[in-house]
């Protein structure tokens, strides 16, 4: 039968024929989606048309309106039909029989019904006492009656929409905001509301109403294909249960997903979750562009008194190499050239997670429309900001999402493709996989100041469950990739291991904890045997209690915490023979030997710097290839105050301090005296390096103390206001006594920030202890820095005159 053929029954047969026709058109199996939806509301409005005209025989001055879903012509087998009989008044008496009936053969039916009967002024004065129903009559829609009356009111209802907007959209957004804290995120539950959780149906129809304000609209790509997947799986989920329910259930998921011709219950939610997930991000970037606009509209007026008219020009603040901050969004710069930058998108993410802003919609997609691969394996400055990115706390989940929506991330990691929206059924879980693993490295990020190594930290979290797209043990499957992953980003071989390593054995601690005997010997060694070293176990006993808080309330507990912490505490025991030699008996190369003498030679600071540059991947070097960055070396006849000195400098002219090594040398026979040497990797923040005669010039005036190095940052932060960004957890300094014979070993883990190393040699100057040796790396955000400290006599401190300067510059850092 075909549909005019249902739709000629219907007006035939009156209800039940009506009935008939819409059993027989939810039946057909060769009508589903988008077409059925349509077919089933034309037919129930040609019923309807047909029960209005029988019944308002001699009424003028009244109209059947259809709103909300059914005006939308989105009608589910089980959908409720919304309906406004709307008149101008004239024939109260006559509007009430005419809505008997209407509503009753409805009723009589079983159908759910929503139904009103209002003159237009009074639908628009409920309108504007109730979001819900202004929403519902922004989507209406003639049936029968007086075309002219529908009309009036659609033109009337938008017109103060709009006009109310600046009010009402904040509103909405509010309403959203609520629903969500109730019903939860469509994109992570087992089993979802498909209209009410975030990124469901509701908060699409929210999107349709801002478009409808003129204030702002969505981003389109993909969400219409998204909403109509929301729509087919709930026409799926009234089929299969019978019944008007909007939540889709785990012991109706295997049959929905055989009524939608998937392969499984796991397939569905992946489609439902990556739905979802492109209405939260579309919400996302509307309910800002919102708020811009509204800020915009209340700040110009008192623009345009002060500046006596025009419109003044965005302020744009740098942020890195080719990133800006402007209007609350980070974008990019005008001369940000990402052709050319493979490293840019993540930069710029990298940037934006540390601001705490999000990345603005236009730089993702001019990004990802532009952007060149990133050369195999990948520069130390995309490793770095990776890193950065994944150490940056909560505002990382943002900023990888706005990448994951342009897809940026799977080309970036390949990998993640497979645990891209992939769904978990485990009632410990809050997360779809690669959610966890950004919850994994916000967790991570917490624990930075913990571990010696906290970008192998943040990696190895990212990756430790990137194993469970793959058949078998996940653990097993993502050693390999990590393997992969780890050499492909341009980790060295060490590195490599260390969080395959990781990966394989994340689960390795929590369950060997709580099942096994911690008393048999043969237990722990075990665990140390998988392990291998004290740096390793370090960072899997932080990973360990990352992942675990990452899962859920249920995964992690305070006497959980206390059998891995013994366990480790064992472990470490058994690993204690493999003691660390003592760093600083390192033999000077050729070029440090020259400079040392040339420093005696002089009296003064003697420097080298040395750019290096990589060509774009497999193509020559051409043009001027841009310095990546900078070794600096650096021989200083031994006097007090050399490292704050250079780190000043360096500070003042916005270099970047990647690694420092700062030790003593002994002089070739014959050459008195005695030398430092620091051995640096440095980067310019912004722009390029300055020449090696400047530094130079101002490392003497630092060491000689005409120049007021700490006054001049001081001067330049102030010029500067604070972003509120990432909350970093607080700097932690520590003592190592047992770390080497000659000195004592000084830990300082820090966020990392200009003038850091600065303040902290400072600080140990003033302390009155001699840094015999400085061995400092910057990990993403994150500085970890050993130095090793004698007295003036050059003997180790003693126990409590170490601990007091550590408490010192600890104090000196959190204030």
């Amino acid at each position: 039968m075909t549909g005019t053929d249902v739709q000629k029954e219907a007006e035939d047969s009156g209800p039940s024929g009506y009935a008939a026709a819409r059993l027989r058109l939810l039946t057909e199996e060769a009508r589903s989606g988008p077409p059925r939806r349509a077919a089933l509301a034309e037919l129930t409005d040609d019923w309807l048309s047909g029960l209005f005209t029988a019944g308002a025989e001699g009424l003028r001055g009244a109209s059947l309106v259809a709103v909300g879903g059914y005006g939308r012509g989105e009608l589910s087998p089980r959908s409720d039909l919304d309906l406004l009989l709307l008149h101008d008044g004239s024939d109260t008496k006559a509007v009430a029989a005419l809505a008997d009936r209407l509503w009753y053969p409805v009723w009589d039916l079983g159908l759910d019904l929503d139904h009103s009967v209002r003159t237009p002024a009074e639908a628009r004065k409920t309108a504007g006492e109730d979001l819900k129903v202004q929403l519902g009559l922004l989507d209406a829609r003639h049936i029968a009656g007086d075309l002219g009356l529908t009309a009036g009111l659609r033109t009337a209802v938008l017109a103060d929409w709009r006009n109310q907007a600046p009010k009402r959209l904040p509103e909405l957004q509010e309403l959203c905001a609520e629903r969500a804290e109730r019903q939860g995120e469509l994109q992570y539950l087992l089993e979802p509301d498909l209209k009410e959780a975030r990124g469901g149906l509701r908060d699409a129809t929210a999107l349709r109403a801002v478009a409808a304000s003129w204030l702002a609209d969505a981003p389109r790509e993909g969400l219409a294909d998204a909403r109509r997947r929301l729509l087919d799986v709930r026409d799926a989920l009234h089929l299969a249960t019978g019944r008007a329910t909007d939540r889709l259930a785990l012991q109706e998921q295997d049959q929905v997903a055989a009524e939608l011709g998937l392969l499984d219950a796991d397939t569905l939610l992946r489609q439902v979750y990556e739905a979802a997930r492109v209405v939260s991000y579309a919400s996302d970037v509307t309910w800002r562009e919102v708020g811009r606009v509204l800020r915009s509209r209340a700040v110009r007026p008192r623009l345009r008194a002060m500046l006596g008219g025009g419109k003044p020009a965005p302020e744009r603040s740098p942020l890195a190499e080719g990133v800006v901050e402007q209007d609350g969004e980070v974008v990019l710069a005008r001369a940000a050239r990402p052709e050319r930058d493979p490293v840019l998108p993540l930069r710029a993410a990298a940037a934006a997670a540390q601001a705490g802003l999000p990345l603005s919609l236009h730089a993702v997609r001019r990004m990802a429309a532009t952007v060149r691969p990133i050369p195999t394996p990948w520069p130390a400055e995309a490793r770095e900001q990776l890193v950065t990115l994944l150490g940056s706390g909560r505002p990382t989940v943002e900023v990888w999402e706005a990448l994951e929506a342009e897809g940026l991330i799977t080309r970036l990691l390949p990998d993640w493709e497979r645990v891209r929206c992939r769904p978990q059924r485990n009632a410990v879980h809050l997360w779809t996989v690669d959610r966890h693993l950004i919850e994994t490295a916000v967790r991570a990020s917490e624990f930075t100041r913990r571990v010696s190594r906290p970008d192998l930290l943040l990696v190895a979290a990212l990756l430790h469950d990137i194993g469970k797209g793959w058949p078998g043990d996940h653990s097993v499957a993502g050693e390999i990739i990590a393997k992969d992953v780890a050499a492909r980003v341009g980790f060295d071989r060490h590195d490599v291991t260390v969080i395959a390593t990781l990966v394989r054995h994340h689960l390795l601690l929590i369950e060997t904890a709580t099942r096994r005997d911690l008393e048999d010997p043969a237990t722990v060694r075990s665990v140390a045997e998988a392990v291998g070293s004290p740096g390793t176990l370090e960072l899997l006993h932080a990973l360990t209690e990352a992942d675990a808080l990452a899962t859920g309330p249920a995964a992690w507990s305070s006497w959980r915490g206390s059998l891995v912490a013994d366990l480790v505490k064992r472990v470490s025991a058994v690993l204690a023979g493999d003691a660390p030699d003592d760093p600083e008996d390192a033999a000077p190369t050729a070029e440090q030997e020259r400079l040392a003498i040339e420093a005696v030679a002089t009296g003064g600071p003697v420097l080298a710097l040395r750019a290096q540059t990589e060509p774009p991947a497999g193509q020559e070097p051409s043009g001027d290839p841009e310095p990546l960055g900078v070794e600096l070396l650096i021989a200083v006849p031994d006097q007090p105050g050399v490292l704050p000195a250079v780190a000043g400098v360096l500070a003042m002219h916005r270099l970047t301090v990647r690694t420092a090594e700062l030790r003593s040398l002994t002089l070739p026979d014959g050459v008195d005296g005695s030398v430092l040497l620091l051995d640096w990797r440095v980067a310019a923040e912004y722009g390029s390096l300055p020449q090696a005669a400047r530094l130079r010039a101002d490392l003497v005036r630092a060491l000689d103390g005409s120049l007021d190095i700490a006054g001049r940052l001081a001067e330049r932060d102030a010029a500067y206001p604070r972003r509120r960004g990432v909350v970093a957890p607080p700097p932690r300094v520590s003592v190592h006594p047992a770390a080497s014979r000659l000195a004592t070993v000084i830990e300082v883990r820090s966020q990392d920030a200009p003038g850091l190393l600065f303040r902290i040699g400072r600080a140990l100057e003033d302390a009155s202890v001699r840094v015999r040796s400085a061995h400092v790396s910057t990990l993403g955000a994150n500085a970890v820095d050993a130095f090793y400290v004698t007295g003036p006599e050059g003997a180790p401190l003693p126990g409590d005159e170490a601990a007091a300067v550590a408490r010192k510059l600890e104090e000196t850092l959190r204030g």
